[in-house]
């Protein structure tokens, strides 16, 4: 019986020595997550400064009002996403919003920079969706999978969003008409580096399942796909409390 209790005394000591070292990994990568985001944040303060000021400058040379007030949005969004880097690690600021709200808000200025060949559609409850959300960082999860739906189609197709209710969630569905995740990937999207453009770093499915699962506690994961037909991403949040 003594070796036997041996050997069962030495699998549990393994077992605790794996969890301790793979919890240490991960808060290692969060405090790495952490340190990059909000260096990338600082970085990036000095160069929106300086296109502000020559926004200004483009104003008094009396250059095509219109052009400047698309260089006006992009720079605003440029400092959002600055916003978004800093608040990486910090406490939740969360508020009661309508889910429709930072969609629509995003998806909005996301239009004139989308093929004409895509087309959006939202089907979306009568009535507001309120659910516990900080708006920024939110924005920032739809902008990354409309713009993952967009790739995926090659500019041109169908891009839904639809919200729909179960029980005590709001169920948010954002479809492509694309050509489809092998579903052996399905999880896999989510790793930090895993991508299937030839640019980008792979980080933006990876830092949407963070924002959604971590800030807000929520779900997000593949629903479907199939191949040449598209692929349904969804996001599982808890109803706010009237």
């Amino acid at each position: 019986i003594y070796p036997y209790v041996q050997l069962f005394v030495i699998a549990v000591f393994i077992a605790f020595a794996f969890f301790a070292l793979n919890r240490s990994q991960k808060a290692e990568q969060n405090k790495l997550w952490v340190g990059l985001s909000k260096e990338t944040a600082h970085q990036l303060g000095t160069p929106i400064s300086s296109l502000v000021a020559w926004t200004e400058y483009l104003k008094l040379k009396k250059v095509d009002p219109s052009l400047i007030t698309e260089i006006e949005k992009d720079l605003d969004r440029l400092q959002s996403i600055a916003e978004r880097f800093s608040k990486i690690g910090s406490v939740s600021d969360l508020k009661k919003v309508a889910l429709q709200e930072p969609i629509q808000k995003t998806v909005g200025y996301l239009r004139n920079r989308l093929s004409d060949k895509v087309e959006i559609v939202f089907e979306f409850p009568s009535h507001p969706a309120f659910v516990l959300l900080n708006e920024s960082l939110f924005g920032w999860v739809i902008e990354n999978l409309t713009k993952n739906a967009a790739d995926a189609m090659s500019g041109q197709g169908m891009i839904t969003f639809s919200i729909t209710e179960k029980e005590k969630n709001y169920l948010l569905d954002i479809t492509d008409t694309g050509k489809g995740i092998p579903k052996s990937k399905f999880k896999r999207v989510f790793q930090p580096g895993f991508t299937t453009k030839e640019r980008g770093w792979g980080l933006g499915l990876s830092l949407s399942k963070r924002i959604v699962e971590m800030y807000h506690h929520g779900k997000i994961f593949v629903k479907r796909s199939e191949a040449d037909k598209g692929t349904t991403f969804r996001i599982v949040m808890k109803k706010s409390a009237n």
